[in-house]
């Protein structure tokens, strides 16, 4: 795909003062990146993370380096739904304007499980929480100029398949289709997304990302399995949390980003190097399925994207 800014650069950043991004998963790995570069470049942020008391210890150390930023903290649980509307809702109660949202939280390779709702633990917190998630927060944004929606994807995309007549994999659940799958659906979700932004004549655009291959703490399960192994190769081939959150970034602060593709490493195979456009699957943007998989994700979690009517009243 066309990389129509080759010269984009990270240092310096585009100043983002008096800018407010909401990042899931922030307390640590690329979420934790990118909410400290957003900070060093002005943004304010809101942690929105399921464990409170790390996002805190976080949040104190970007404050400490870039005191000038405000620093917020949120509980997000994103396994439940519940979880999901409470913390939208004090969001939402708080702030009147979010300029960023970065759906970047996820799991990698967890064992069989479920979350709260009964959804397959990949498929519940990757997707169907956000998908619920950015529902509950449009209203703070599609009058927002140049405001932006980062979904986190993967690589692995690539190799995912949407299960449409079992998403929760009870016939046959292995991790690594469990993830591909979730992946696929973060894909399908940012480019439906940006069709709904488009036909609702929003100021909000969509935006995919992916890391490539990090070293951060989704590797968890990798490494259980075989530490030594597994951290020598995660260190040797792959990049660090700050290298795989610069795709997001260059999504979320690019100004030749019209919304409707994804960024990611421009190394081999993705997997590591300087954020640039990258091509996706082509089942990715296949329109029914993202149309399907829409309509499924809004009857399991009873998400309401906005009316044409509500999005033009803040236009």
């Amino acid at each position: 795909m066309h990389d129509t800014n080759r010269d984009w650069k990270a240092d310096p950043l585009p100043d983002q003062s008096g800018r407010r991004a909401v990042i899931t998963g922030a307390n640590s790995g690329t979420g934790f990146a990118t909410a400290r570069m957003l900070a060093s470049c002005g943004a304010d942020i809101v942690m929105a993370c399921r464990n409170v008391h790390s996002a805190r210890t976080a949040a104190e150390e970007i404050a400490a380096d870039y005191p000038k930023s405000m620093i917020d903290v949120v509980e997000l649980d994103l396994s439940s739904l519940a979880s999901v509307a409470r913390a939208a809702g004090e969001i939402r109660d708080r702030y009147r304007r979010i300029d960023l949202l970065f759906n970047n939280a996820g799991v990698m390779w967890t064992p069989p499980g479920k979350t709260s709702d009964g959804f397959e633990t990949h498929i519940g917190v990757n997707h169907l929480g956000h998908f619920a998630f950015t529902a509950q927060l449009l209203d703070r944004m599609c009058h927002v100029e140049d405001s932006r929606i980062v979904t986190v994807t993967s690589v692995l995309h690539r190799v995912g398949q949407i299960h449409f007549t079992d998403l929760n994999l009870d016939r046959g659940y292995r991790p690594t289709k469990a993830y591909n799958q979730s992946k696929l659906a973060n894909l399908m979700f940012a480019y439906a997304l940006q069709d709904w932004l488009e036909r609702h004549e929003a100021r909000t655009i969509s935006v995919a990302a992916h890391p490539g291959i990090a070293a951060t703490a989704l590797f968890r399960h990798v490494q259980g399995e075989t530490p030594g192994v597994a951290h020598a190769a995660i260190e040797t081939l792959f990049h660090d949390a700050n290298g795989g959150a610069l795709a997001s970034i260059r999504a979320a602060t690019d100004p030749a980003e019209s919304g409707g593709h994804c960024y990611g490493p421009s190394g081999f195979m993705q997997l590591r190097g300087g954020p640039t456009r990258v091509a996706t699957s082509r089942r990715s943007r296949s329109r029914a399925p993202q149309r399907l998989l829409w309509r499924a994700s809004e009857n399991l979690t009873g998400a309401q994207y906005l009316r044409n009517d509500a999005v033009s009243r803040r236009t």
